[in-house]
């Protein structure tokens, strides 16, 4: 998307997103704190950090929207237009010490998501993505793949503890004895893969909106469809995810027993 026909909500995330960046890479070379939340996650302050700096940022640019950020919870919630942020998604990735984590930024509108930034600075990658406009990867359109076939597809996983405690479990089992290639890229790596076309279907639970807000737009405007594993649209309360090219995702869907619709 030639910058002449990015939004304004766009142009302010992607620079939101890229302040965050400045922060992260500083933070990530040099000394962090680490504390532990009460769900048992680590936050460290350069995820505070990220978050302040992207929220002073969006604000300054919309002042009236409403804000959801994962360190400093919800402000003016009175809005039709929230901001949904993940400063650092993977934290413990950041606090191990290697590279696959990301700052999510996305925007719904009267709970309709409509724009979705992704940029992981250690990889140099930024996505992004507006309702109707397409998906893009560093200026480069996105498209999901054709694979129409679990046999020749490549399915990543990601979270999947509540899967291994139920009956989920031996679905993936079976997709994973069908599918061509199983890997586990896990947070929003699957996801850029997913909208380049290099893998062809996600299977995730264990996770919450902020994590995947921005890259379900970016998912479904390069072409793909993405759910909830019970075939749910994506919204504030989702904490799994059914998402693949057309075809792999209609696959997926009936081998969980989901109704396939057109989210």
């Amino acid at each position: 998307m030639v910058a002449a026909n990015r939004s304004a909500f766009l142009e302010a995330a992607l620079a939101a997103s890229n302040a965050a960046a400045d922060v992260i890479r500083e933070g990530y070379a040099g000394q962090f704190s680490v504390t532990t939340k009460e769900d048992r996650t680590p936050v460290t302050d350069v995820d505070v950090a990220a978050e302040k700096v992207i929220h002073q940022q969006l604000a300054e640019v919309f002042p009236d929207h409403a804000f959801y950020g994962e360190e400093t919870g919800r402000h003016n919630t009175s809005s039709e237009y929230l901001w949904l942020v993940d400063p650092i998604d993977g934290t413990k990735a950041f606090v191990r010490g290697y590279p696959f984590f990301s700052t999510q930024i996305a925007l719904m509108k009267k709970g309709e998501l409509i724009l979705g930034v992704s940029q992981a600075p250690l990889f140099g990658e930024t996505a992004w993505a507006e309702k109707g406009r397409g998906a893009f990867l560093n200026d480069a359109p996105l498209s999901v793949s054709d694979v129409g076939v679990l046999e020749d597809a490549a399915i990543s996983t990601g979270n999947t503890h509540s899967l291994a405690a139920g009956p989920g479990w031996q679905i993936l089992g079976d997709i994973v004895a069908r599918c061509s290639r199983i890997r586990g890229y896990g947070d929003f790596l699957h996801y850029h893969l997913l909208a380049g076309g290099q893998i062809d279907g996600v299977i995730e639970s264990d996770l919450n909106i902020l994590d995947i807000a921005a890259l379900t737009v970016i998912v479904r405007e390069a072409g793909g469809v993405m759910t909830d594993l019970v075939g749910q649209p994506i919204d504030l309360a989702t904490t799994s995810v059914l998402a693949g090219n057309p075809t792999i995702y209609r696959k997926l869907a009936l081998a969980f027993d989901v109704p396939v619709t057109d989210p």
